[in-house]
């Protein structure tokens, strides 16, 4: 099966079983999946079997563990954010839907609201990344607007559109918190849109993935982070293949 055909396929059971809210199929285990590695990428505590429980259950068990409110709050405005995504996965990327993606992830979460950073709009302080220096305040909007210019010509999108798209980004970095989260989750939006096998950044690879993305975003060095996103492809197909099966008009 092609890549084309298999995202197809793909688009209609996260379709079919978001609207059924079933928890035992390909869309339950896609958000499972890329809620807790997106999450811990960024520092969450909350395991994978907590994971699952806040998005099957809601609730999570005590079993004397000590977690953060705002990883929770985070994590379920990640599966907000992952079925909004779904909803609008064939829009056109606009800065208008990726300041809503924004606000879903953080519009619950009380840490950032009472820090006064913006929720679903743009960065109001400077802030920076490793080594990176990310597009000031003022310029943020503007070098959005350039972005999403170059990217949006291009169609049909590639891998490598992608990771040029991915990598200046996160350079840009417009929001105060959010950023990686939000720019992974318009990665496999993007993937369904263009019918790109979609893919899961693994927080067990997630100093790869830094060191990839740091390459791109100092020297222009797209290759490793194409290669490096491809690799994961081939580990997202292999999880999903024998969910994604043609569904049965009736």
């Amino acid at each position: 099966m092609d890549d084309i055909k298999m995202t197809e396929l793909l688009k209609e059971r996260f379709r079919i079983e978001m609207e059924k809210q079933d928890r035992g199929g390909v869309y339950a285990l896609t958000q499972r999946k890329m809620a807790y590695n997106s999450n811990r990428i960024e520092g969450s505590t909350l395991t994978e079997k907590q994971t699952a429980s806040i998005f099957e259950t809601g609730t999570i068990r005590a079993d004397g563990s000590v977690f953060r409110t705002k990883d929770v709050e985070e994590m379920t405005g990640h599966f907000t954010m992952f079925n909004y995504m779904l909803d609008t996965c064939e829009e056109i990327l606009s800065q208008r839907l990726i300041k809503e993606y924004h606000y879903r992830l953080k519009a619950g979460v009380f840490e950032d609201i009472a820090n006064g950073y913006p929720i679903g709009e743009y960065k109001n302080r400077r802030n920076m990344v490793s080594n990176i220096m990310t597009s000031t305040p003022e310029n943020v909007e503007e070098d959005m607007k350039v972005l999403l210019e170059d990217y949006n010509s291009k169609e049909p999108h590639s891998l490598k559109d992608l990771a040029e798209f991915h990598a200046r980004f996160e350079k840009i970095h417009p929001f105060q918190d959010g950023n990686g989260r939000t720019g992974r989750m318009i990665l496999f939006k993007e993937c369904l849109r263009s019918c790109v096998m979609p893919f899961i950044i693994g927080n067990d690879r997630k100093a790869e993935y830094y060191e990839c993305l740091n390459k791109a975003q100092q020297n222009e060095d797209y290759e490793p982070l194409i290669r490096y996103f491809g690799q994961e492809q081939e580990r997202y197909v292999e999880m999903v293949k024998d969910f994604i099966v043609p569904v049965v008009k009736k």
